[in-house]
């Protein structure tokens, strides 16, 4: 075994500690908060359910400026039912992160201040319904393939956690494919609304998934850690396997001269990712970075009169308490 000193140099013990987790993750047990673990162990997960958690309270604009122009009040209820669920996702989420020992005011604040990421899948703008559908389908489905893998990740809380949030994803895939197809087959023009959705939501999608494998340097410790189960490009792979085929027999056209099924292995194979464009969206210049942040502040600031209120109450309990 390769020796790894990441964490706790200065704990003699820290290698039979470190070979005795390894041995735990290897047997497929849950590390729990109150567990030894590297630092490394702990900044990865952070870093990772922080980032889940932003995505999620982030997802929530794109879609939710369409719930007052939902084309009826099924779909109004059903939009209204998805950008609840995606609040409580992130709830779940940040509780999660703080079982490490950060607090959900550092998280926030490193959201707002912009040092923290987020899916680079919510810089794009919602221009039609037809978006609204289209996210549902594939850009939930990307999801899906992600969360999925991460419910079995060794961490017991991100786990549990990942288990409740693509039971509710589930109902948003269905509700995703279910427009898609209904639009599809429908009149031309909501035929073509519904094909330009996917021509600017396919790529995006794709690299929802992150980096080739070659190019994410966290990989191989993730992995090795069991806090991720897959790579970034079988996840890929996994989705362009299920999804394809659905979308090329709803009549719609996928826009990658390049795509191709390889009889050999069974998998349909991308073209070129345009990887110049996610690096770009990943460091602030997408179509949506600064209006995404800007409404996470100007929310942030005007429930905090909220935030007080419920401190003062609390405090004001806690005093009645000790009388």
């Amino acid at each position: 075994m390769v020796k790894l000193r990441i964490g706790y140099p200065e704990d003699p013990d820290y290698q039979e500690r470190l070979e005795e987790f390894e041995a735990r993750i290897a047997r497929g047990e849950k590390i729990e908060p109150g567990d030894w673990m590297p630092a490394e162990y702990r900044r990865q997960l952070i870093r990772m359910i922080s980032q889940h958690a932003h995505s999620e309270w982030v997802g929530m604009l794109p879609e939710g400026a369409w719930i007052t122009r939902a084309p009826s009040l099924r779909r109004k209820l059903i939009l209204l039912a998805k950008v609840q669920d995606e609040a409580g996702h992130g709830q779940y989420l940040y509780h999660a992160a703080e079982t490490l020992g950060i607090t959900r005011e550092e998280m926030v604040e490193a959201l707002l201040s912009g040092k923290a990421k987020y899916s680079n899948i919510f810089n794009y703008p919602t221009l039609t319904w037809a978006d609204v559908a289209i996210i549902g389908w594939l850009v939930d489905g990307m999801a899906i393939k992600n969360q999925t893998m991460l419910a079995q990740c060794s961490y017991g809380p991100y786990s549990r956690a990942m288990v409740r949030i693509c039971a509710e994803e589930t109902f948003h895939h269905k509700q995703g494919k279910e427009a898609v197809l209904l639009y599809a087959k429908g009149s031309p023009k909501q035929r073509r609304m519904v094909q330009d959705a996917l021509n600017r939501w396919w790529w995006p999608t794709l690299m929802m998934a992150g980096p080739h494998d070659t190019d994410s340097p966290h990989t191989p410790l993730l992995l090795r850690w069991g806090i991720k189960t897959k790579t970034n490009d079988q996840i890929r792979q996994e989705f362009l396997n299920e999804h394809v085929p659905e979308l090329l027999d709803a009549g719609l056209s996928i826009p990658d001269p390049d795509l191709r099924y390889d009889e050999k292995t069974g998998n349909w194979i991308h073209g070129p990712i345009p990887w110049d464009e996610f690096w770009k969206v990943i460091g602030g210049e997408g179509p949506m970075n600064r209006h995404r942040l800007e409404a996470r502040r100007r929310a942030h600031e005007e429930g905090r009169w909220v935030r007080e209120a419920m401190e003062a109450y609390a405090k004001r309990r806690l005093a009645q308490a000790a009388d």
